[in-house]
């Protein structure tokens, strides 16, 4: 036991309170975490303050709350976790709020400050160097070896974590030094106002200039546009400029979903990719053109790209562009305000009637193929009918009358949150969120047990708000025992699970690429029996019913669980599979 364990004394003000303090004088509301024996004096601070504790069980599920508590609010969630394991079990949770760019502020404690430094001291939990675990993770890591340190530095933590592009941050903070008496004031007031990261004004006008002159732009959105709160600025750019407007899975509900510019979000469709490559410019917002958002690098622009980007990692890191390192919403408005007005015979239709008229002229015929060119409107139409031809014809009725089902049954305004499972990746390209920012999965680092988890965070931002989260058998096991977080707070989270006996999709892929599949099939409980055990309600459906028991569960107050067997299957891809 360790010698600078708490004992039940009288009161006095420690280094846990100055945490706790601080995250109050930011505007924390509400943390995340999951207590341990180096990091029980912030844990005894809460109880002393104003801020809603949120207890998970498991570290990693913790990070996954935060991180969907941070997307919901656009602000900062602390998460308060132990030495060592505790610390390490929320990596792969802060590797999706980095790939998300969700503003996770992790406070970890440390072994007493005589044990950090390298040595091998024997303490519990004691690694060789904690911190450097999280570098190549996380935005930033900060550590506090005194208590005047700790306002201070979860000050900076609050900054780089809101700072854009936003991301997770580490913070640690020794044993002793969270239990040692604070010797200076309780904390009044702290500034952590990030510094707003605006657009240089000659790249504006360059980039306004293309655009305003382009016979054929389209704008690719990315999850920056919805994190920076940038969805009018897009409307408005798109509009002014009739620009077809198509959305990564990350920037979902960034566009409205049935405007008659919305080519929605069919990026792994040949289709879609050909559209945004024939475009003479092409505007790319809040994206940096990875794996899935260029259908697994096989877009290759043939126009312009003109790329705004909040994180410098991603600008011009796969296509060369005129590069804009700029805050979404920052730069849309300003190009919103600096491109040109275009006026009807702006568009690809009135181009291609004028080359026939040359033609004409000229005594020949080669403008001729132009002169049915459609509108920005019509061209958008006829490309998601090519898209939906394509699915129609492979015998996917069964998947897209469940997603349709689950479309139906979601309240408009609700948010779901999706696992790394077959429905979510139909999700992604074929889902109507029907609102910005409501929306979340984990295909940014693409983790599995994410969906409930962070369903829970965002019911915990939206008090009293149904919650939908979907995971498939194989991921729902890995954050199960969260069905005692839900019923503990009473949380209005229904959990879908699609139970394939397996991890289906890595079934498809082994199937696909050596002919059969090894170590995807599973054994796996009765999930309703299980959740029951929890005194969470829950019932098993079918294709048939799913539109009616998800419903009645979503209306119904307090955690519930809907189990679906199906084996669903993946509509076929147009990019290189080998």
């Amino acid at each position: 036991m360790s010698t600078t364990h708490p004992t039940a004394t009288q009161h006095r003000r420690t280094g846990g309170d100055l945490v706790v303090e601080s995250l109050a004088a930011l505007g924390a509301r509400t943390v995340f975490g999951l207590p341990g024996q180096h990091a029980l004096g912030v844990f005894d601070a809460l109880r002393r303050s104003t801020l809603r504790y949120v207890g998970l069980r498991v570290e990693n599920n913790a990070g996954f709350a935060a991180d969907a508590y941070a997307r919901t609010t656009h602000g900062v969630a602390p998460l308060l976790v132990s030495t060592g394991p505790g610390a390490l079990m929320t990596l792969a949770a802060l590797q999706e709020a980095a790939a998300g760019s969700a503003a996770v502020l992790a406070i970890g404690s440390q072994v007493p400050l005589a044990g950090i430094g390298g040595g091998r001291h024997g303490y519990l939990h004691e690694l060789t160097d904690q911190s450097a675990s999280f570098r190549g993770v996380v935005k930033s890591v900060h550590t506090a070896r005194t208590a005047s340190q700790i306002p201070s530095a979860v000050a900076a933590a609050w900054e780089s974590a809101l700072s854009a592009p936003h991301g997770p941050v580490w913070l640690e903070i020794p044993q002793d030094v969270l239990l040692a008496e604070a010797g200076i004031p309780p904390v009044g007031q702290l500034d952590a106002t990030p510094r707003e990261l605006l657009p240089r004004p000659e790249l504006i006008a360059a980039a306004a200039d293309r655009l305003t002159k382009a016979r054929r732009p389209v704008i690719l959105a990315g999850g920056g546009v919805v994190r920076a709160g940038a969805e009018a600025e897009l409307l408005a750019l798109a509009e002014r400029l009739r620009a077809p407007v198509a959305t990564t899975f990350g920037g979902k509900g960034a566009f409205p979903w049935e405007h008659p510019l919305s080519l929605q979000s069919w990026l792994e469709d040949r289709y879609t990719t050909t559209f945004l490559e024939d475009a003479d410019t092409l505007l790319v917002v809040g994206s940096g053109l990875g794996e899935l958002s260029s259908n697994y690098h096989t877009f290759r622009p043939l126009g312009q790209v003109v790329q705004i980007e909040a994180d410098l990692g991603k600008l011009e890191s796969n296509h060369a562009a005129l590069g804009i390192h700029a805050d979404a919403r920052a730069a849309l408005a300003a190009l919103v305000q600096a491109v040109g007005e275009r006026g009807p015979r702006d568009t690809v239709a009135d181009e291609a009637a004028e080359e026939v008229e040359e033609a004409e002229e000229d005594g020949g015929t080669g403008g001729a193929r132009e002169a049915g060119a459609p509108t920005p409107e019509a061209a958008v139409s006829a490309l998601l009918a090519r898209v939906h031809d394509r699915i129609a014809g492979q015998q996917l009725d069964l998947e897209q009358r469940i997603l349709a089902s689950v479309r139906d049954a979601l309240p408009d305004g609700a948010v779901s949150c999706w696992d790394m499972t077959i429905l979510a990746y139909w999700a992604w390209s074929a889902f109507d969120p029907r609102r910005t920012n409501a929306l979340h999965s984990a295909q940014g680092a693409g983790g599995l047990g994410y969906g409930f988890p962070a369903a829970l965070g965002v019911a915990v931002a939206n008090p009293g708000q149904p919650v939908l989260a979907v995971s498939g058998d194989g991921g729902a096991m890995y954050s199960i025992a969260e069905l005692a977080t839900a019923r503990q707070y009473d949380l209005p989270v229904t959990w879908l699970i699609v139970d394939d006996g397996g991890y289906g999709i890595l079934r498809e892929y082994m199937t696909d690429a050596f002919g059969e599949a090894t170590a995807t099939e599973l054994t796996r409980p009765d999930f309703v029996a299980l959740a029951g055990s929890f005194g969470v309600p829950a019932v098993r459906t079918s294709p048939e019913r799913l539109r009616t028991d998800l419903a009645a569960a979503l209306a119904a107050p307090g955690p519930s669980v809907v189990v679906l067997p199906a084996r669903l299957r993946m509509f076929a891809p147009t990019h290189p599979t080998s």
